[in-house]
């Protein structure tokens, strides 16, 4: 029997999964990852990297994505809170374009399934979040892309009035000018 509650998300493939937590005096104990649950109730992908990414408040991340390499991606958060975000890449898709956003933290112990086909970025909206998230393919820095994090085209919004962000994401380009597959 799975402890996995899976639900579905408004742009296809999206899954957000609310894992089963065991707590008591001494604190929780949570499963995070069991591959024959996850293929049951979530996806048949197989993850093969890991990354984990520690960021203090106001600090945002992306929005990236790999052409070709695609990356599907299972993020979790184990301290702190973000709210996490995915911009639909797919361009046959019919939200293509659109955007979906789900606040993730150590309390609620939500989990964020993205497939591949989707540019992803958070920001972090407590002191501090450490980030960990399973990859569905290898990472190559010869295939990242980066979306413009702020495009008006999309429209997303951050709950962060002025972010902290690297160079490279503020070189992200709009999605009109993006590199996408189709």
């Amino acid at each position: 029997m799975s402890n996995l509650a899976v639900s579905d998300l408004p742009l296809a493939g999206l899954k957000l999964i609310k894992p089963r937590v065991f707590e008591d005096a001494r604190g929780y104990f949570v499963e995070t990852y069991h591959l024959q649950k996850f293929e049951a109730d979530v996806v048949r992908d197989v993850f093969v990297q890991d990354n984990l990414s520690s960021s203090k408040r106001s600090v945002l991340r992306g929005l990236h994505y790999q052409h070709p390499h695609a990356q599907g991606k299972l993020v979790t958060v184990i301290e702190g809170e973000i709210y996490d975000v995915v911009v639909d890449i797919r361009r046959n898709s019919s939200t293509f374009g659109k955007w979906f956003g789900v606040t993730l933290s150590e309390q609620n112990h939500l989990q964020f399934y993205v497939p591949p086909g989707f540019a992803h970025g958070f920001c972090v909206t407590s002191d501090h979040a450490r980030v960990l998230y399973k990859c569905t393919d290898l990472y190559n820095p010869d295939c990242e892309h980066t979306i413009l994090w702020n495009d008006p085209e999309i429209g997303i919004a951050w709950p962060v009035a002025e972010p902290l962000i690297s160079d490279k994401d503020a070189k992200g380009v709009p999605l009109r000018d993006a590199m996408i597959p189709g």
